[in-house]
């Protein structure tokens, strides 16, 4: 079987495949996607801080002059929100914005939401055991990240039934090839989640506290302050990206240690290793196993030159078992010492809200894990979404 986003058994386990194209060179061309696939480790992490490489290419060209066709007009509000966030600008825009977010989003703003990270993961586990097991997906890992944001943010708790389907109808468009009504849904999302934040924004403004929000409109230095669309997408992404890494990695890890009932035994007994088993589950199977860049200037990769306006496509999946990197990849190792994944990615891009997500996770698996809470079970063999990019699974039903 060969690279496929679009087969189920290729989805279901991508990591065949990866060995497959780790050995037949650092590029290859796939037809099926149009893009250059770099499977092996050295390659992604050095070619995520390459500038001759960007995610998008609007700071240095037009999209004629990259020769490709601009977006309908009709999708404007997803490019101008997604193209105003962290994730898509470049320098030097990307480290102005970064610069002034991260005046409010600090260590300490995180370390103060770690109490209540841990509440309402308990709560969300206890009510799963007062269930009596249930959908692990729908009960523990999409609350519990949806509520954390949106305390960081200062949601109130009665507007929060919105923030889920509007990260997964945004985040659709991150697939390959999304059809019309991926997109419409997606345009919808944007114009909605937008207008509801720009009316948050407003109310900070007016009466300030001690939520992000409010450090976004305090935040400045020498040269300003955030715009307000800066504003709206660093919030669209904080939800986006936070909650996709952690719904995935929740499940995506606890399918990963009910097929490894040894290691999961062993964190059952010894819960302080949680700390390396996050990361290593985030190593062993990556929720985000793509990151696409463009090419902005021609670049040489082992030894094939790969042309200005071409693209290509990191493979974290793949440099996250690459056998030079990593021993034993292909082995579960709750323990390692030695972990430098690539799931947070690198660079200018790494994931702003790593630390966050961690925290998250530990909390999760923490209180999954704790005394007192029976062993879980799984019930049948969960199905994996369509999807390659942002990849995890449908359910993940569960008994005590």
């Amino acid at each position: 079987m060969g690279f496929d986003p679009w087969d189920a058994a290729f989805v279901a386990d991508p990591y065949p495949a990866y060995r497959e194209l780790r050995e037949q060179g650092r590029a290859i061309w796939s037809e099926a996607t149009g893009q250059w696939l770099v499977p092996h480790y050295a390659d992604v992490n050095a070619l995520l801080r390459d500038r001759r490489l960007g995610r998008t290419y609007l700071h240095r060209f037009t999209h004629e002059e990259f020769g490709r066709e601009a977006p309908p007009p009709a999708h404007e509000p997803f490019h101008v929100l997604n193209g105003n966030g962290l994730l898509d600008l470049e320098d030097p825009a990307h480290a102005r914005v970064r610069r002034l977010v991260a005046k409010a989003f600090t260590p300490r703003t995180v370390e103060q939401l770690v109490p209540a990270v841990r509440r309402m993961a308990a709560e969300l586990v206890a009510g799963l055991l007062a269930d009596g097991g249930g959908d692990l997906l729908t009960a523990v890992a999409e609350p519990l990240p949806v509520a954390v944001i949106a305390e960081l943010l200062g949601v109130p708790e009665s507007d929060r039934g919105p923030l889920r389907p509007w990260s997964a109808d945004i985040c659709g468009m991150f697939e390959l090839r999304p059809d019309e009504e991926t997109a419409r849904r997606a345009v919808r999302a944007s114009v909605e989640f937008s207008d509801y934040l720009r009316g948050l924004i407003a109310d900070r403004r007016e009466r300030p506290g001690s939520d992000l929000i409010s450090g976004l409109i305090a935040a400045h230095d020498e040269e300003g302050r955030l715009s307000e669309q800066e504003m709206i997408s660093t919030c669209v992404l904080l939800l986006n990206a936070g909650h996709e890494a952690t719904v995935n990695t929740t499940v995506n890890g606890w399918w990963t240690l009910f097929r490894n009932p040894d290691p999961l035994a062993d964190l059952r007994r010894h819960p302080e290793k949680l700390s390396t088993a996050v990361d290593e589950l985030l190593r062993y199977d990556t929720p985000l196993q793509m990151f696409e860049r463009w090419v902005l200037d021609d670049i040489e990769i082992g030894g094939v030159t790969i042309p200005r306006g071409a693209e290509v496509a990191l493979l974290f999946g793949s440099a996250n078992r690459d056998p030079a990197r990593f021993t034993d990849p292909d082995a579960l190792d709750l323990v390692r010492a030695d972990n430098p994944h690539l799931s947070f990615g690198a660079g200018i891009h790494y994931c702003l809200g790593a630390p966050l997500a961690r925290r998250e996770l530990e909390a999760s698996f923490g209180a999954l894990l704790a005394d007192g809470i029976p062993p879980l079970r799984l019930v049948r063999e969960p199905r994996w979404r369509d999807g390659y990019v942002i990849r995890g699974l449908e359910e993940l039903l569960v008994e005590f």
